[in-house]
């Protein structure tokens, strides 16, 4: 049976994966063309895409994350995946609640719907993430894209954050790749 879930993770994850690599395919609004078009606004920013971090051998987290919105109006969803081995690992995903980008930049934070980590002796004991929020820091820098995570200080999540908060995209990429799309809304100016 533990084959048979870590076979189940990883099909899931390869599903995640290929799914944003076809969503990534079509036309984004980061390709689409200008952000401006006769003086109207882009419609919102968007975080999109996938990626294996930068680890040594055998050690295997991935994140998929597709978020479209402006703050915590952000809609979407993210999937984590984690292997270290064959004895420890596992999942979660959840839904987006904001996002915030700058440039080249996102940082986008939602609540975990679903959680499931199998033990191993010495390996992190993860327990339930059900209701936890966590955030993730995304620089899309062509083909050296990095990305951030708010529980980097405290070794597995553990602990919820406030919206649109994480840590710098610290963790380089070893394959995968992340499309932001920057926008902001217009600013009134200050009243005198």
């Amino acid at each position: 049976m533990p084959r048979a879930r870590h076979a189940l993770a990883a099909a899931t994850a390869l599903t995640l994966c290929a799914s944003a690599a076809l969503t990534l395919g079509a036309t984004t609004p980061a390709t689409a063309g200008p952000a401006h078009v006769a003086g109207k606004a882009a419609d919102e920013p968007s975080l999109t895409g996938f990626g294996k971090l930068k680890r040594e051998p055998g050690d295997n987290p991935y994140f998929a994350v597709d978020a479209r919105g402006f703050g915590d109006k952000a809609h979407g969803d993210f999937y984590v995946s984690h292997h270290v081995g064959k004895e420890w690992g596992g999942h979660f995903k959840g839904r987006v609640d904001c996002l915030l980008t700058g440039g080249p930049v996102a940082v986008v934070t939602g609540v975990v719907t679903e959680s499931e980590f199998k033990g191993a002796p010495g390996m992190p004991d993860v327990g339930d993430l059900k209701g936890k929020r966590f955030g993730f820091t995304v620089m899309d820098d062509g083909k050296h894209d990095r990305v951030g995570y708010s529980w980097a200080m405290d070794g597995m999540p553990k602990n919820s954050v406030g919206k649109c908060v994480s840590s710098a995209p610290f963790e380089t990429l070893e394959k995968g790749d992340y499309s932001v799309h920057h926008w902001m809304p217009p600013r009134q100016s200050a009243k005198p």
